[in-house]
């Protein structure tokens, strides 16, 4: 069980924090996190839970593009009108994550969490990647609706801990 998060987090989220840990760990194998609209709240569930915050390498929380290029090598050409919330940023920050960590495998996520009145810009639209050193990174395009800012991070942590989950058993 996650300590200081648990009494706000659904029990499925506390699950998959807890088998991702453990599987990491079983596998000798660390994690790093890319973070933009979920603001760091990932790379704090991997934390969070006694015995296998070990496995956690480290976060980025990359919430503006210069940070994106700052941080992660995300190349510039990729951010200009709202490429960054895109299947390349997505996949450029996964990348970038595993470049600037000692991490084995690294998640991102980048999205819109509300509606902004441009229809190329949805509320609730998130792309999410999900790289494993030496090997392929895998992308997911979720559209969650503009449900809010809570909810949205919720669902991202569902998804991105799923996506994890999957790159470390293999």
């Amino acid at each position: 069980m996650a300590e200081a998060l648990d009494p706000i987090l659904p029990p499925d989220i506390d699950e998959l924090t807890r088998a991702v840990l453990e599987a990491a760990c079983a596998r000798e194998l660390t994690l790093a996190t890319a973070e933009s609209c979920t603001g760091g709240l990932l790379a704090s569930l991997l934390t969070d839970v006694p015995g296998c915050s070990h496995a956690f390498d480290r976060g980025f929380v990359v919430y503006t593009d210069d940070a994106k290029i700052a941080l992660l090598d995300v190349p510039p050409s990729l951010l200009p009108h709202g490429g960054s919330v895109s299947q390349p940023t997505a996949i450029a920050m996964a990348d970038g994550a595993i470049k600037r960590s000692k991490a084995d495998v690294a998640v991102s996520i980048t999205g819109w969490a509300e509606e902004v009145g441009d229809p190329e810009r949805p509320g609730g639209l998130v792309h999410f990647a999900c790289a494993r050193r030496g090997g392929y990174t895998h992308h997911r395009q979720a559209q969650f609706g503009d449900i809010g800012r809570g909810p949205l991070r919720i669902e991202c942590l569902r998804v991105a801990l799923k996506m994890l989950q999957q790159a470390v058993a293999l």
